[in-house]
């Protein structure tokens, strides 16, 4: 990108370090470091400084120009010095400026142009060679003594960094070998719509035509299915094929890396992308409550007996990676009462028990799974549940924690 668009005043205030970055202590070889982690991948890759330029950093705040941060330094720092520091944030991407807000939009539109979602943890969560891969899942499931019966209607999973859920994946995925479906629709959690409320404010429903590639498999989207569901204002039923969501999301690819070795036969899907409904908690009777009514009978309506459907979402997230005060192990007790409520609700099919157990504390516990499967009981009231699984995972350096479980449902 042109480089005369970096910021180049001395004067005017220096654009703040993007609010989506987080800077992380390191030590490499030694040294102190501060890494720049950035989850959407629009910095540079391992970008990193040395820890002593923290002091500088703070004084980027929207507020302090050049030439007041080197009158600060009472002069051992230089304005030229300072612009070229500046400008080396800035042409990584660290900075919220004019030349971020053109290549984040740049590689947006090039990923919304493709017909193809490429893999976004190929290589870092699973191995990114076919014959690898095919032996890592197959190690998944080797040991797996779990049994079913019967025709399962909808599983809800979790999406968990692999690492951490392989025996709970084992075990809710090896029930699915009784089914064959054409269709698999998949209602997720998102995790990155609201990095772009301009898109997604209105539409909490994300769902994508391309296909979806994995390393050794690619599965094709159901374009008559999609159609029928964009067929709908927008306007009433929050639904918006504009995915720019999917780009990076990792709810809907884990669902369908482990669902490619249960069902090696071919099979559509429709990939759906859930943002937060966090609003029901406050308000469960406005225009969100009507686009969810509206949403989940169009799905309702568009289901047959070829059509199976994996919710993908975790449980709850605490501790002070989370934002909490307290530490994970500190909450354990009162944490799990709050899982438990909401699994009992979950294994009822009860759409209204969820709501109503999560509004009485506004989901202080942050249940991603909430929006997908709160969605997906909403469209199917004929369903009986049997829990699975449920698990806890503790992250100690951080005194944070995730829960996650599975439940397998059937229709009445």
């Amino acid at each position: 990108m042109n480089d005369t668009l970096l910021f180049d005043s001395l004067t005017s205030p220096i654009p703040g370090i993007r609010r989506d970055i987080n800077i992380i202590p390191i030590k490499d070889d030694g040294r102190d470091l501060l890494y720049f982690h950035d989850v959407m991948g629009y910095a540079s890759p391992n970008f990193a400084l040395d820890n002593q330029i923290q002091t500088i950093l703070s004084l980027i705040n929207d507020r302090t120009s050049i030439q007041e941060i080197s009158k600060l330094s009472n002069g051992n720092v230089s304005t030229d010095e300072l612009l070229e520091f500046i400008q080396m944030l800035d042409q990584n991407r660290i900075l919220d400026t004019k030349h971020f807000k053109l290549f984040s939009n740049k590689i947006e539109k090039q990923f919304e142009n493709k017909s193809v979602r490429k893999p976004a943890l190929s290589g870092q969560s699973y191995p990114a060679e076919t014959e690898e891969l095919n032996e890592y899942l197959e190690s998944i499931f080797k040991n797996s003594s779990t049994v079913h019966n019967g025709s399962p209607k909808a599983l809800y999973a979790p999406h968990i960094d692999l690492r951490v859920g392989l025996n709970q994946y084992s075990e809710a995925f090896s029930v699915l070998n009784s089914v064959k479906p054409k269709r698999v629709v998949i209602l997720a959690t998102s995790h990155y719509s609201g990095y772009f409320p301009k898109v997604y404010q209105e539409t909490p429903f994300i769902g994508s035509g391309k296909d979806f590639e994995l390393p050794h498999r690619t599965f094709k989207t159901d374009q008559t299915y999609l159609e029928q569901l964009d067929n709908i204002d927008s306007a009433d039923s929050g639904f918006t094929m504009a995915d720019r969501a999917h780009r990076i999301e990792h709810s809907i690819e884990i669902h369908l890396l482990l669902a490619s070795h249960i069902w090696q036969h071919n099979f559509e899907i429709v990939p759906i992308l859930v943002g937060s409904l966090d609003e029901l908690l406050y308000h469960n009777s406005g225009d969100l409550a009507g686009k969810v009514q509206n949403f989940t009978q169009t799905l309702n309506s568009l289901d047959d007996d070829d059509t199976f459907y994996l919710i993908s979402g975790d449980l709850s997230h605490v501790g002070k990676k989370f934002g909490d005060q307290t530490g994970a192990n500190l909450m354990k007790k009162e944490i799990q009462s709050i899982d438990q409520n909401f699994m009992n609700a979950s294994v009822n099919a009860d759409s209204s028990q969820i709501l109503d157990n999560l509004s009485s504390h506004y989901d202080s516990s942050r249940i991603c799974g909430f929006p997908p499967l709160y969605t997906f009981l909403n469209a199917f009231t004929d369903l009986k549940g049997k829990k699975i699984n449920y698990n806890w995972w503790d992250e100690d350096h951080t005194e944070s924690a995730v829960s996650f479980g599975s439940v397998l449902y059937h229709k009445i």
